[in-house]
């Protein structure tokens, strides 16, 4: 018989774009046949990049995990607006985009540095009245959304060619980078909209570290066992112990 708590602690996941979190969560626990795994930290479904999965006795642990600061590398595309903030939605509006040097930018993504208020998008998981938003937006309603403080470290827009532009953007927990992207896009005055995101960083852990999910699904169960942090030595990470 199969121990279904066999495996304990945290493992790196480099998931692909075309999948949700949860998705990751259900191939690891079918694949494996474990019965406690859950995902610390939501990416997009067209989202790629570095996504944890506490295991076992570590899914424990999760809430600590979910308030790491985040590493994100993305595009956008500047002159269209989404009713998602990203690449997945339906076009509200195209302006021309003016013209614009890379310093512009920069000095414009500048302002969102530091602590400010965010309203999250209509297509989110942000429950109202236990609701998912997502589930109103699909039904073509749009209600008030009390917005959220957050932090940004760093918005630094890479390179620009336009109308595209890439970034890097680090931040606190909850920060929805469409909606970053999408409010800079009403500042500048075209509007904006997210086309890829990637997140490199999550805490302590990066995206380096992390295994394709590709590889994940061909694992034996000893060989993934080689690629966990053990939940003891994942509570000694967070308490800072030796």
């Amino acid at each position: 018989m199969v121990n279904e708590d066999s495996v304990d602690g945290l493992i790196l996941i480099d998931k692909p774009t075309g999948c949700t979190s949860h998705d990751v969560v259900n191939v690891v626990r079918r694949r494996f046949r474990l019965r406690k795994v859950g995902h610390c930290g939501t990416l997009d479904p067209e989202a790629s990049g570095l996504l944890l999965l506490v295991l076992g006795k570590a899914t424990k642990l999760s809430d600590h995990l979910m308030g790491d600061d985040k590493t994100y590398e993305g595009t956008f595309k500047l002159g269209q607006t989404t009713d998602s903030y990203d690449a997945d939605g339906e076009i509200t509006q195209t302006s021309p985009v003016p013209p614009l040097l890379l310093a512009d930018l920069n000095k414009q993504a500048a302002t969102f540095e530091g602590d400010q208020m965010q309203i999250p998008p209509m297509v989110s998981a942000v429950k109202v009245k236990g609701v998912p938003l997502h589930k109103l937006a699909r039904k073509g309603l749009e209600v008030e959304r009390r917005p959220r403080l957050i932090y940004i470290y760093r918005y630094e827009i890479l390179n620009y060619e336009a109308p595209f532009g890439d970034f890097i953007l680090s931040c606190s927990k909850g920060v929805y980078v469409r909606s970053v992207v999408h409010d800079m896009g009403q500042a500048i005055g075209c509007g904006a909209h997210l086309t890829r995101l990637h997140r490199t960083v999550s805490g302590p852990f990066t995206v380096e570290k992390a295994t394709p999910l590709e590889v994940v699904k061909e694992l034996s169960k000893e060989e993934l066992k080689k690629r966990v942090l053990p939940a003891i030595a994942l509570q000694k990470m967070l308490l800072n112990l030796p």
